[in-house]
């Protein structure tokens, strides 16, 4: 017959919620709604993933104020990462996929209880924890960006702006493991204290330290590769602070994505005559441009992080008065909060027992 058998683990809901966007706004709140839409099956090739972890990123406003690209129509999917476990699969064309296997996906979906996705996008895991949600977009941002854009060699000064941050823990980790000598920012004196943990050789809590007067007095010779992603007048004093062949990655600049103007609205000196002299360069980073790069370095940081040589820091919002993260509906508190600039390490919400459908 013509009709495709799925092969369905017992008691999945008639429906679920998710995360969509129906106005275009840098305010997640706003510019979101949970809605409830009807189980689907998955065709030849598809999984159905039961989302257990989802990772919460400074780009989600970006993405829900249709700065990335053309919007083709509303609503959209939202939330790019996610970790769970497989619930249906098609009829065939999902090896080496099964019913209860543990996965991995960077898709444009994962702010739902449930996500159908191609097979072939699946990444396999060993099991169902938090930890790999912080390997996926942040762990391969730093990874890819460093070795391809940032090009970093033994012995160089590496600075990473918001480094106790989802993707500044990696850089830290990742620097050091290379080699290098690393400063990095944050804005309190737990955040020091992770850094330090990290390895980070020289933390700067930018609250008590004025950062310009610190690279100065201790880095005369400037730095040779800064891992930015706050902007604005940091993005400034990190530019000047460059040494000769100096490569400063423009990860984001997270200072700006609340604002209206958005990507407009950015004010900066002009930047030719502060590289020129140094014959320095600014250099940017989308990882959606570097997929091809994305399974080598997946597997490279799975195995530091079983291997014990690389940490992960998950935040479930622990310390947040909204907190913690738990199921569909605090993932609008988790995308607020993570603009508060408090948490540490990688902020995921925890989609465990979060289904509140009825069978």
């Amino acid at each position: 017959s013509g009709t495709s058998h799925v092969i369905v683990m017992a008691n999945l809901p008639v429906s679920f919620r998710k995360v969509v966007v129906t106005a275009l706004s840098s305010n997640f709140r706003e510019a979101t709604k949970v809605v409830s839409i009807p189980m689907p099956q998955p065709r030849t090739g598809e999984l159905l993933i039961k989302n257990r972890y989802v990772g919460i990123n400074a780009s989600d406003i970006n993405f829900s104020a249709g700065r990335y690209g053309p919007v083709k129509q509303l609503p959209m999917d939202a939330g790019f990462e996610g970790v769970g476990e497989v619930v249906a699969t098609g009829e065939s064309g999902c090896e080496p996929f099964r019913c209860g296997s543990s996965v991995a996906y960077m898709s444009g979906a994962s702010y739902s209880e449930y996500t159908l996705l191609p097979a072939k996008r699946a990444i396999p895991l060993p099991d169902t924890q938090p930890e790999y949600v912080s390997l996926l977009v942040s762990g391969l941002t730093a990874s890819i960006s460093l070795e391809k854009v940032g090009e970093v060699k033994p012995g160089e000064s590496v600075l990473v702006t918001a480094a106790a941050g989802g993707t500044g823990q990696f850089a830290v980790q990742l620097a050091k493991l290379a080699g290098c000598h690393v400063i990095g920012t944050c804005s309190s004196d737990s955040k020091v204290e992770f850094l330090k943990s990290l390895g980070c050789d020289r933390p700067i809590n930018y609250k008590k330290e004025n950062l310009r007067d610190v690279l100065k007095r201790e880095y005369p010779q400037g730095i040779d590769v800064v891992y930015e992603s706050v902007g604005g007048e940091v993005f400034e004093t990190t530019l000047n602070r460059l040494a000769v062949h100096g490569r400063l990655i423009v990860i984001g600049f997270i200072t700006q994505y609340q604002s209206a103007a958005g990507f407009a609205g950015m004010q900066t000196s002009p930047i030719p005559p502060k590289i020129l002299s140094k014959s320095a360069s600014v250099r940017g980073f989308f990882l959606n441009n570097f997929l091809s790069d994305a399974i080598p370095h997946g597997q490279k940081l799975a195995q530091l992080y079983l291997s014990g040589k690389l940490k992960c820091l998950v935040d479930f919002g622990q310390r947040a008065p909204t907190g913690p993260f738990k199921g569909i509906e605090s993932i609008l508190d988790a995308v607020e909060y993570l603009y508060t600039g408090q948490s540490e390490g990688k902020l995921v919400v925890d989609m465990n027992g979060s289904a509140s459908s009825k069978l």
